[in-house]
């Protein structure tokens, strides 16, 4: 017999498929967008503005910040990058805070908290005082970090998660293009009062964020940790595509909660272990092999996101055009402005891969390019530096590269770092591990970003390019030995993937195997069913 004819009680599967009706063939077609899945994960991703709004207006303030307040370029470096490590408290706060009172009403604590921030900065006198507006936003950029894309995570259908998922990446850099145009607009003004009008505009997105976020539902897997299946059922209903994705949605989330699957009550009692009780320890004293491959996998892609130094780029992309030859302020903001252009554009080009393409092709694209543009523009800055004469090539070639660099950054290692991170964990552990991707990635920024400064001025700034290049060469095969491919996997079916860290490839064969017979076992049902109902 034929691989289109495996026999099922007399009936074969070409027979069914013979019979079908258009009706029949829909369950196939691949579903439309679900748009009010699309509508909770763009007020959740809001949040992340925040961040996306002080790393861009702080590379263009600090330039008067320095000049008003008579600050060194030591405590420049201390004032762009604190706010990545005050992030650490923020972020281990709302891990917590998430599990205790839901994903949502966690998002408008970290608008709160952000919008008092932006205040004090606004109103800052002197460094001391502007170093504890720094301490407060901070905190709230912790809280947003990692609530988004938990939240967007848990609320996304298989089909579309990597696409809505990537939304935060995707607001962080339309923060960042905001940051860079309140630069520009404001830079008119008096110089003290200038880049103050800079830092407090941040509190306007946050009175939105917390507006917005009041008309968007809970996460259904928190509501079903707490043993609210009633409202998470509707919501499972709203945010999947179809009715048997809910279904199958529901059941799995009630076996990781540890709820029988007969049961149907609106409201059950659930062991309460929602506030994080136990996560530590099952996360580092005595992590399953599955969880420990998931550990690894989410701290590499975080750490290596900011080690190969793009937020060097980012945020001191004034300096890095003032070494190649733009001296005018004016358009050093201009060409920042272009930066973060380039980045929103691709980011929002990203948003429509992840799901088509994948992620582990998009991480593998992308820290392989980094690795070319960063050592070309380490050697377009050498060049420059070891010349008297403007080298118009050489500038041309630095700024391309600035670009090119943000462009494909944002094309795979932007968004997945965001996306896979928060999809790899087990339910139980989801906030807590997130809230470990989110510290490793600020404290990492925070070096980076404390320390560029100081490394330029030691290794030349070329040199600094050429060792984040070595480092984006290193990602790169972390990210090809110990990354499985999640494309389409839903957030249950992950723990198949995880536990073996250069054996993960044969599971994932067994994955797609399982995944094929359960397709082939489902068209012979459609079959029998059809069957039977004409025979009927």
């Amino acid at each position: 017999m034929s691989g289109f004819e495996a026999d099922n009680n007399g009936v074969s599967i070409s027979v069914a498929a013979d019979n079908k009706t258009g009706a029949d063939f829909e369950v196939s077609k691949k579903p439309k967008r679900n748009k009010f899945a699309f509508a909770c994960s763009i007020l959740a991703s809001l949040a992340s503005i925040l961040l996306g709004y002080d790393i861009g207006v702080m590379s263009g303030a600090i330039i008067y910040i320095k000049d008003d307040l008579k600050i060194s370029d030591v405590q420049v470096e201390i004032l762009v990058g604190i706010l990545n490590l005050y992030c650490l408290i923020g972020a281990y706060a709302a891990g917590r805070t998430s599990d205790w009172i839901g994903r949502r009403y966690t998002i408008v604590v970290a608008a709160a908290i952000f919008f008092v921030g932006a205040l004090l900065m606004g109103f800052a006198t002197n460094y001391a005082f502007l170093m504890v507006g720094r301490f407060v936003a901070g905190i709230g950029v912790g809280f947003a970090l990692l609530i988004a894309p938990v939240y967007t995570a848990e609320v996304s259908p298989a089909s579309s998660r990597g696409f809505l998922n990537s939304f935060p990446e995707v607001f962080i850099n339309i923060g960042l293009l905001l940051g860079y145009v309140s630069n520009y607009a404001f830079s008119k003004l008096r110089a003290e009062l200038g880049w103050r009008v800079m830092l407090g505009a941040g509190a306007i997105p946050s009175v939105f964020l917390a507006i917005g976020v009041l008309t968007m539902p809970e996460s259904p897997r928190w509501l079903i940790m707490q043993g609210r299946l009633g409202e998470a059922k509707t919501v499972l209903h709203k945010t999947s595509d179809t009715k048997e994705e809910a279904h199958g949605r529901l059941s799995d989330i009630k076996a990781a909660a540890g709820i029988p699957e007969d049961c149907t009550d609106d409201i059950v009692q659930v062991q309460k272990q929602t506030h994080g009780e136990g996560v530590w320890k099952e996360l580092f004293l005595h992590p399953t092999p599955v969880v420990r491959h998931v550990l690894i996998c989410a701290i590499g892609i975080h750490f290596f996101q900011q080690a190969i130094g793009l937020d060097s780029v980012v945020l001191y992309s004034p300096r890095i055009f003032e070494k190649a030859g733009i001296t005018s302020s004016d358009r050093k903001l201009l060409a920042t402005m272009a930066v973060g252009l380039s980045k929103t554009i691709f980011i929002l080009v990203a948003t429509f891969l992840l799901d088509k393409i994948g992620r582990r092709p998009l991480l593998l694209i992308s820290s392989g390019g980094m690795v070319v543009i960063l050592a070309t523009l380490g050697f377009s800055l050498t060049i420059i530096g070891h010349s008297d004469n403007k080298i118009t090539w050489a500038v041309g070639l630095c700024i391309t590269m600035v670009l090119s660099s943000v462009a494909v950054f944002s094309i795979g290692m932007g968004p997945i770092a965001w996306v896979y991170s928060t999809e790899i964990f087990p339910l139980r552990l989801r906030a807590q591990g997130a809230s470990i991707g989110v510290a490793v990635n600020r404290v990492t920024s925070g070096v980076i970003s404390m320390s560029f400064i100081s490394l330029y001025e030691a290794i030349s700034i070329g040199g600094a390019f050429f060792l984040y290049a070595g480092v984006a060469l290193v990602a790169f095969f972390f990210f090809f030995t110990f990354l499985p491919e999640t494309q389409g996997k839903t957030l249950e079916e992950m723990e198949w993937l995880f536990g073996k860290l250069v054996g993960w490839r044969e599971e994932a064969q067994k994955l797609k195997r399982k995944r094929k017979m359960n397709e082939a076992n489902h068209q012979i049902q459609l079959g029998n069913n059809l069957t039977t109902d004409r025979r009927c």
